[in-house]
């Protein structure tokens, strides 16, 4: 039997990605100022610019400093100011001294992505500023650098402190494998200067195939190999199918150059997506080796080729295997990648795996085996804001990757328009369905759902649209994942939509136009749980929580092959390096790569103890310091499991929960799986009666704990094992956080560890106090700590998840 497997990627079929560019303006003032990006509708202000390089002076002895001013966009449209620009300077002329000419003070005046100034202020005319009406707020001008694969710096990696990358040299001498679409070899995120040789245990090869030879490989690239014969039996016409693959393990996708790059591309500089997100394109682990097995193809993943590959994979001798593959769970009899990563565990393997994309639907979580790391998605703090300014001159908050200033007239108002009506999908913008008549010069606004967003655009482009809206429909709420678009479009979230499609069905003639604002980075709270990370419950072990964590997968910027750039676009910007896709299949390279670093670090680790390292050190709490947020509430442990990986905490976590190959058979037994079942997921002919007599009161050593209450079940007694990895002398003491109706008993408090590698055991006692049931499901959360005496550093944080049945 065949199982069909995807790739768990939220971006819609991209269609070539950009090159990399300038970016298209300084709205934000979030790019270095030494590149000359005035942009005004104003005549005058690249002269005002010329005039305005001054250096910091003193006015009445009070030291000047640029402040970003942020202005109501009412006060314009009440305003009785000819322009944008006098009424600008009209608070200039209200807070300086009347002898000033206030254009000596203004840098910039914003009309786009913000409604207001850049001005060099003194501290007393900063406050009296700040009094004035229609001035929502004042921040002082920042430095940032330039960043693209800016997850890894969203994680704290940096080669100038004493973190992961230091600590375990970039990855050096681990092998990533990762199973996928393939890869594109002369990217360059796969340049392998300064990569050391393969390492010597490693015995893989560099399989030749169309457009594909020996030569493809590097010291970076270490491995590429393809499986197709479960793909080609399956498929109805394979040979008809196959015009768009590469038989070889050449990328004609761009999903597995995207994932490879991002768990260890070394470090390539001025990379873009069509100037945005501008910067270093770095992977986690940027000095690991890369070995790429294709068992994706055109209509997907069969779990014959997955398990082959992942047989060969440990052959070769891979350290850590990355599957950004899956669907809905599976009981793990029945689940090739469960499967097959049990064998590459015992061989010393990590395996990590895509949550999946089914989110937010309950129970949604796959690759669920105890012994996978099972990783969710989370956003960054780095935006593209793309502003859709409607006639009735309010704004509608929306992001895109358009080059807008790139392009003549791409931020013209023009008409709107919304096709619905009969069966043929129109409000989808399928292609074929848009009247060319209806929509011909127009900005086209096409829900979200059905079609791939990039098929949207391509649609209203054939039809002679001008521009798109893309609008989320209630089932992706706030999501929003970027594209790369064939014309000036932007994605806008559901609340938005609805103000949208307000406007236009009380207006006569409604009209707007789309303004783009580059990229901005640090504004936002992250991370927060990506929409479509597939959450828990476990639907087939109630007794491990999934997913394990999240990490960053909403519009992650990688490569991508050089052949799939988009169409429509001018000429220079079509070379292809780089893209911009969202999913757990962007989450799951992330964790791969940190993985390779602490495997690096600590080559004698198991893979239990490298995934307990990841989870006990993730965040709970995002940048700003608050609760990790899931749409308009904090997460829950379904959605964000242990927390938000943290890398430079995972590198060095003082206590790991270590888990033997032979705990996770009698952990199968207590979930009631018979012998043969049993067999097929560990290749072990066991008695279960026998192992549960020898190990009564069992309870899987995993990171996290997972208690549930039956019908007439009031109490469980939990054990878990701690082993020392950190100083030879370490106390720990236990910090409970009870979920709601339930009491929580720790015993002992303490933990003594006299040398490194000492394991101690300990008892929880769970009691549930609920005196009503309910008919329904319900769950209660909450968390154990154990705190070094010593450091702040070391904190082992396991999340509790109860549940009533």
């Amino acid at each position: 039997m065949f199982h069909e497997f995807h790739i768990l990627t939220r971006t819609s079929n991209m269609f070539r990605n950009p090159l990399q560019i300038p970016p298209a303006g300084c709205f934000h003032c979030n790019i270095p100022q030494h590149i000359p990006l005035y942009f005004s509708m104003e005549p005058k202000i690249p002269l005002l610019f010329s005039a305005l390089c001054f250096c910091l002076v003193s006015v009445s002895g009070d030291t000047l400093q640029t402040y970003i001013v942020h202005l109501h966009p009412q006060g314009l449209t009440t305003s009785l100011f000819p322009t944008k620009l006098h009424w600008h300077l009209s608070f200039l002329q209200q807070t300086l001294s009347s002898q000033e000419d206030p254009s000596s003070r203004l840098l910039y005046s914003y009309g786009s992505a913000i409604q207001g100034f850049a001005a060099q202020l003194s501290q007393t005319e900063l406050q009296l500023l700040r009094s004035l009406p229609h001035v929502v707020a004042v921040r002082p001008d920042r430095l940032h650098h330039l960043h693209t694969t800016y997850s890894y710096k969203f994680l704290g990696l940096s080669s100038t402190t004493n973190g992961a990358w230091v600590k375990s040299g970039f990855g050096r001498g681990t092998v990533i494998g990762v199973l996928d679409t393939g890869v594109w070899p002369e990217s360059p995120s796969f340049a392998d200067q300064g990569m050391p040789p393969p390492p010597k245990k490693w015995r893989g090869i560099c399989q030749e195939g169309q457009n594909f030879k020996a030569t493809s490989c590097n010291r970076k690239l270490i491995g590429a190999r393809f499986f197709i014969k479960g793909h080609h039996v399956s498929s109805a016409s394979p040979s008809a199918n196959m015009v768009d693959e590469y038989i070889s393990p050449r990328d004609s996708s761009g999903h597995g150059t995207h994932t490879s790059s991002t768990a260890g591309g070394v470090s390539v500089p001025m990379a873009s997506v069509l100037g945005n997100g501008a910067g270093v394109a770095r992977g986690m682990a940027p000095g690991a080796h890369i070995a790429v097995y294709k068992v994706c193809w055109f209509n997907g993943c069969y779990s014959s080729d997955i398990l082959a590959a992942m047989d060969v994979a440990i052959m070769d001798g891979v350290d850590v295997l990355s599957l950004s593959i899956g669907g809905f769970p599976l009981p793990l009899f029945d689940d090739s990648i469960a499967i097959g990563s049990f064998r590459a565990v015992e061989h010393g393997i990590s395996v990590i795996c895509a949550a999946g994309n089914s989110g937010p639907l309950q129970s949604s979580v796959a690759n669920i085996a105890p012994w996978i790391a099972t990783i969710g998605a989370g956003t960054l703090d780095r935006k593209f804001p793309a502003i859709v300014r409607m006639g009735n001159k309010e704004y509608v908050y929306g992001e895109s990757l358009f080059p807008g200033k790139w392009l003549p007239n791409a931020e013209k108002e023009l008409e709107l328009v919304y096709v619905t009506g009969g069966n043929s999908g129109s409000e989808f913008c399928f292609r074929g369905t848009l009247p060319k008549a209806k929509v011909q010069g127009k900005i086209v606004v096409c829900d979200r759902g059905v079609n791939g967003r990039a098929e949207k655009g391509v649609a209203v482009k054939e039809a002679g649209g001008a521009a798109m809206i893309l609008a989320n429909t209630e089932i992706n709420l706030e999501e929003d994942s970027v594209d790369a678009h064939v014309l000036p479009a932007t994605e806008i979230g559901y609340a938005e939509a609805v103000r949208l499609k307000t406007y236009m069905n009380t207006t006569r003639h409604p009209r707007a136009r789309i303004i783009f604002g580059g990229t901005v980075i640090g504004r936002a709270r992250a991370p927060e749980v990506a929409q479509f990370s597939a959450r828990g419950p476990n639907l087939y072990d109630a007794s491990i929580l999934k997913p394990d964590v999240i990490a960053p997968g909403v519009n992650i910027i990688a490569a991508w092959p050089q052949n799939l750039g988009p169409t429509g676009l001018p000429e220079d910007t079509r070379r292809v390096n780089f893209t911009v896709m969202s999913g757990t299949s962007m989450a799951c390279p992330h964790a791969s790569g940190i993985a390779a670093l602490i495997h690096s670090a600590h080559p004698g680790w198991t893979p239990a103890a490298i995934k307990s390292a990841i989870m006990t050190s993730a965040d709970a709490n995002d940048h700003r310091g608050k609760p990790i947020m899931d749409g308009n509430k904090p997460a829950a442990v379904f959605a964000v499991g242990a927390g938000h990986v943290n890398p430079n905490r995972a590198i060095d976590p003082g206590l790991i929960y270590d888990i033997r190959p032979d705990e996770y058979v009698i952990h199968l037994c207590t979930l009631g799986y018979t012998r043969s079942e049993i067999f097929t997921i560990t290749h072990r002919n066991v008695s279960c009666s026998g192992l549960l007599k020898m190990n009564r009161g069992f309870s899987l050593n995993y990171p996290s704990i997972s208690v549930v209450f039956k019908q007439g079940t009031k109490s469980k007694i939990i054990t878990r094992r701690l082993t020392n990895v950190g100083n030879p002398y370490s106390v720990y003491s236990v910090k409970v956080k009870s979920p709601e109706g339930v009491k929580v008993r720790v015993k002992p408090r303490r933990l003594i560890f006299k040398h490194i590698n000492q394991s101690l055991s300990y008892r929880i006692w769970v009691t549930s106090t609920k005196k009503t049931r309910t008919k329904k499901i319900s769950f209660a959360e909450g968390e154990l700590t154990w705190m070094n005496a010593h450091n702040n550093f070391h904190r082992v944080r396991s999340p509790i998840s109860v549940t009533w049945k």
